[in-house]
């Protein structure tokens, strides 16, 4: 009896040990699989600080442009601005891929294009684009002096301050990364559409080539984004912007999202809580090709003809229609969200 009393002794210390040893197991497990999920939660909590928009630097960087001359397509103006657009983007420490493309206007006219692709963190997955076009049109077909309908504008207002804006927005990016990948996109040729004077003959056509360009061969195969904002007419003095009918269709949550944050940010007086038409630009092609959810801020005066300010499509698209104070308002509105 002693011995197989020893046996079973001996039996339940090695049973006891096997079960304190898988008990072990199960702790350190456990402790590892919730020591990683509060690690991943931790990781997702960090918050990052919304930089600073500066509005003297966009004011800069759109004068910069404006100072080339009309950035058109197939003219020295244009292919030096398009040099100084990329090179910029790459000061700011993003990979810049440069989109060049012969295209065809309204009336069948050739000319040399370039979108301007800039990505920051391009390994992350979860992307959002920024973008605006970088042409100015080469008529003043609005012009109330017929003398000048035929002459290429400025476009400091229509182009230039929104790459102005996004080139601000980039150097942030380049000194603070959000969590997100960002993808800036110059568009080129956005503004050769018919002019007033050729409309009876060819009708309106010929409108955002470069963004078309671009969404049926993007620089990344089948590339897409959580969302986009597109911008236009972003820097007149006292501009305000409405809820564009399309940018409702494509991402009308983003759009609340954006406005909502205007409002949060005291920038209410510039983003009206109220909707306007559909307006014709790049964030059409962009859902067409690429069905990102993409959302326009466009100026949209609803006293004028046209739905835009007195400025468009004339000669009078100068400097003297870029204010820091709408560039800010835009520019920080942005940056909150795309940070958040």
């Amino acid at each position: 009896m002693t011995r197989i009393k020893q046996i079973y002794t001996d039996n339940n210390k090695i049973i006891m040990k096997k079960i304190f040893f898988v008990i072990g197991i199960l702790v350190i497990v456990c402790a590892c699989k919730q020591n990683s999920q509060t690690t991943v939660q931790n990781e997702k909590a960090v918050p990052v600080a919304v930089p600073e928009f500066n509005a003297d630097s966009a004011y800069f960087y759109t004068a910069a442009q404006v100072a080339f001359g009309p950035r058109v397509p197939n003219t020295p103006a244009h292919v030096a601005c398009g040099n100084y657009l990329a090179n910029e983007l790459r000061r700011f420490g993003a990979e810049v891929i440069e989109q060049e493309a012969t295209l065809r206007t309204y009336n069948k006219q050739s000319i040399q294009a370039k979108n301007i692709i800039a990505s920051f963190n391009p390994g992350n997955s979860n992307r959002i684009l920024l973008c605006a076009h970088w042409d100015s049109r080469p008529f003043a077909d609005h012009d109330p002096d017929p003398a000048n309908r035929h002459q290429a504008i400025d476009g400091a207002n229509d182009g230039a301050g929104a790459c102005g804006a996004l080139l601000e927005i980039a150097r942030q990016i380049g000194n603070s990364q959000p969590n997100a990948g960002i993808d800036i996109i110059l568009f080129d040729a956005e503004d050769w559409g018919t002019p007033e004077f050729d409309l009876q003959k060819y009708g309106s056509t010929g409108w955002c080539l470069g963004s078309e360009y671009w969404a049926q061969h993007p620089h990344v195969p089948n590339y897409t984004a959580k969302y986009g904002i597109l911008l236009d007419m972003v820097s007149a003095p006292g501009a305000q912007f409405y809820k564009e009918m399309y940018s409702m269709q494509y991402a009308g949550r983003m759009v609340q999202k954006v406005w909502d944050s205007a409002q949060a940010l005291g920038y209410g007086s510039y983003f009206i809580n109220k909707k306007c038409g559909g307006i014709q630009d790049d964030h059409v092609e962009v859902f067409k090709y690429r069905k990102i959810p993409i959302l326009d801020i466009i100026q949209y005066d609803p006293d004028s003809r046209e739905g835009f300010g007195a400025y468009w499509h004339t000669a009078g698209d100068t400097m003297n229609e870029v204010s820091k104070e709408t560039l800010k308002a835009v520019g920080q509105t942005v940056l909150y969200v795309i940070y958040q």
